[in-house]
């Protein structure tokens, strides 16, 4: 009994770090809205993450609810939090995004509550017992959780192309294998297949974006080499005006 109960106390500790980790993965993007605001533009970055994190969080808060679907009260509230702060990030997405990546933003946006509410609906109405709606919301939860964990691999083409990560942020793909890390780890000690195999496949995917990031982490992005080229050719050409102008002075001294 008293390994029992030192179980279930070392899985609710993991489970409160793991809540923490969360609350920094959900955290992370804010250095990225720092600068879109400063830049009043979203540039490169793409807005699908946190549209897919947005439906993650959202299938995963009904998922722990105790009287819906299973006791993991600690899932609901890390992504309750969650939901609240993709909303915000997806609105300022959308405040300075331009018209092509708002109006894509949008129309996957759109799916997210018709998606929600749907999986609400059919398992409250049509499934009874609680093990069954965890076996069907925990399955959506695994396919939701991948597509988190695989959207920012959404930019890895443009990171490959341009041998630059300026526009893959380090932050959030650092938080993703530390998230999927320790609640794999807390879905190994409740034995919760839905939670591993989310969060398992979630820390190999966080692997291999910092794998990428380490690779292409001193590359110059071609817009700042080009941002490089004109600056050295207004510096040439100063240079070179300020030189006729000594020589015109020197001219004029010397008569």
């Amino acid at each position: 009994m008293a390994l029992n109960h030192a179980a279930i106390l070392a899985r609710t500790i993991i489970g409160i770090i793991g809540n923490v980790i969360s609350f920094a993965l959900f955290l992370s993007p804010v250095p990225t809205f720092v600068k879109v605001i400063k830049w009043r533009s979203t540039r490169e970055f793409s807005g699908v993450p946190y549209v897919v994190m947005l439906l993650n969080s959202t299938l995963w808060v009904f998922y722990g609810i105790p009287a819906a679907v299973s006791n993991n009260i600690l899932v609901s509230t890390t992504n309750g939090i969650g939901t609240v702060l993709e909303i915000v990030y997806i609105i300022i997405f959308l405040i300075f995004s331009d018209y092509r990546e708002r109006r894509k933003i949008v129309l996957l946006l759109s799916a997210v509550p018709i998606i929600f509410t749907a999986v609400v609906l059919c398992n409250m109405l049509f499934v009874d017992t609680l093990p069954r709606r965890a076996e069907i919301v925990g399955s959506l939860c695994i396919v939701a959780g991948i597509g988190m964990y695989a959207a920012p691999l959404t930019i890895m083409g443009k990171v490959i192309r341009a041998k630059s990560v300026k526009y893959m942020p380090f932050a959030l793909s650092f938080t993703y294998f530390i998230n999927g890390l320790f609640w794999s780890t807390y879905a190994c000690m409740g034995i919760d297949i839905f939670l591993l195999i989310a969060n398992g496949a979630g820390a190999l995917l966080g692997a291999c974006q910092l794998v990428l990031y380490a690779t292409y982490y001193h590359g110059v992005h071609p817009e700042d080499q080009e941002k490089t080229r004109q600056d050295g050719h207004e510096l040439e050409k100063v240079t070179t005006v300020t030189e006729a102008n000594q020589e015109i002075h020197i001219s004029k001294t010397t008569k």
